[in-house]
């Protein structure tokens, strides 16, 4: 097949970037489309865990990482469940979290790819994108629009994905969930190597503090809408009371001064059921995204890089290609989807039913901790089973 690349990559983030990478290694012909040309601070995920620390390994960007952008967080606290956790003794990985400053990671992968031989265009749209034999992307650069063809299209566009759009998949989304607020903050008189999450199942509320070195962390609070929306910079005082005042000590804050936006969103989960079709597939949140309040965003999305690449790299077929990683997709974000719920009710959900199930489960979690599943921090290769959920609710 002539085509202009071999792959085109819509959206230049962690996904996009990571992947362009490796194919790029291989010699194949590979342009990512980025339509900003500049990454500006958002509210996104800044934790990677153990597990998706592993796969940063396997994808050839953990040195990287490392080097330009990520600080090792190797312990984690959830202080009703005792001392803070070891993830380097404690996960099949043996490795720290990472947390990171999300638009220097953007830089660092996208400059990654661009060393491996990838072409990029910042600062360019894509206006449509047409699946078929061949794919074929129309981008905006320099007030001109091109159509370009390639064997495989990749839209790793975000949680708003355009791709998806175009591409004729159609987004199902989960339970109705939390709200989630986060803001970057310094000055914080916190310990660098521990990621803390106050969990307050009594007011549905999570708090979480993920240190990047310094004094400087990325803040979160996941609350219940009956709250007032939290948004904007003159909301960011009430964040921090409501912080403290899900369980969070006041001195914590101390000094504290905002570094970037604070904003609120929808931790309602959305997917795609197999995310490829006629030469296009779906990465990272454009395929589907997972409750942020569980931080497993960074994480799916380097095992998507992997799995991809590691379909299209094995053939020359690559509508099996992928047709592979879409099944396999499927079947570990339904293994992430279905234990996230199952947090989810135990922790937040509402009713007269949950808070018997509370009643019963949390004071065997706190005396048998090995009854949570581990999946946020060990991987989606974790059983998934009817045992596995009647251990957790207390019911065995």
């Amino acid at each position: 097949m002539n085509t202009d690349y071999d792959v085109i990559t819509v959206g230049g983030g962690l996904g996009g970037s990571a992947l362009a990478k490796m194919l790029a290694e291989k010699r194949l012909r590979v342009l990512v489309v980025e339509r900003e040309s500049r990454f500006a601070d958002r509210v996104r995920g800044e934790w990677i865990a153990p597990w998706g620390v592993a796969e940063a390994q396997k994808v050839g960007i953990y040195a990287t990482l490392l080097d330009k952008c990520a600080h090792q967080s190797p312990y984690f606290s959830t202080p009703a469940m005792g001392p803070p956790r070891d993830l380097r003794a404690t996960t099949p990985q043996k490795l720290p979290a990472l947390t990171l400053y999300h638009p220097a990671m953007q830089e660092a992968v996208l400059e990654a790819a661009r060393s491996a031989g990838a072409e990029i265009w910042r600062g360019a749209t894509v206006r449509n994108l047409s699946a078929g034999a061949p794919p074929a992307v129309a981008i905006e650069r320099d007030g001109q629009v091109r159509e370009l063809t390639a064997r495989f299209v990749v839209g790793a566009d975000g949680r708003n994905s355009s791709a998806r759009a175009w591409g004729g998949f159609a987004t199902r989304r989960g339970q109705p969930k939390l709200l989630g607020a986060g803001v970057l903050l310094e000055n914080l008189s916190v310990a660098d190597d521990v990621s803390v999450s106050l969990l307050n199942p009594f007011l549905g509320r999570d708090a979480l503090i993920f240190p990047q070195g310094g004094g400087r962390v990325r803040a979160y609070l996941m609350y219940e809408a009956t709250l007032p929306r939290l948004q904007g910079s003159d909301d960011i005082g009430r964040f921090v009371e409501e912080c403290v005042k899900t369980g969070l000590a006041p001195e914590t804050y101390a000094g504290a001064r905002p570094a970037g936006p604070l904003a609120s969103f929808d931790m309602t989960e959305g997917w795609v059921e197999h995310p490829y079709r006629a030469g296009v597939a779906l990465l990272g949140d454009a395929a589907g995204s997972s409750d942020p309040t569980w931080g497993q965003g960074l994480s799916l999305t380097l095992r998507d890089v992997r799995v991809l690449s590691d379909h299209l790299l094995e053939t020359d077929d690559w509508e099996r290609a992928g047709h592979g990683y879409a099944q396999a997709r499927d079947a570990y974000f339904k293994t992430l989807i279905t234990v996230t719920d199952w947090l989810f009710d135990l922790l937040f959900a509402r009713g007269a039913d949950n808070d018997q199930r509370r009643e019963r489960a949390l004071p065997l979690l706190v005396s048998e901790p090995d009854r949570m599943p581990d999946h946020v921090f060990s991987g989606l290769d974790l059983p998934c089973d009817e045992m596995v959920r009647r251990r957790l609710f207390g019911e065995i």
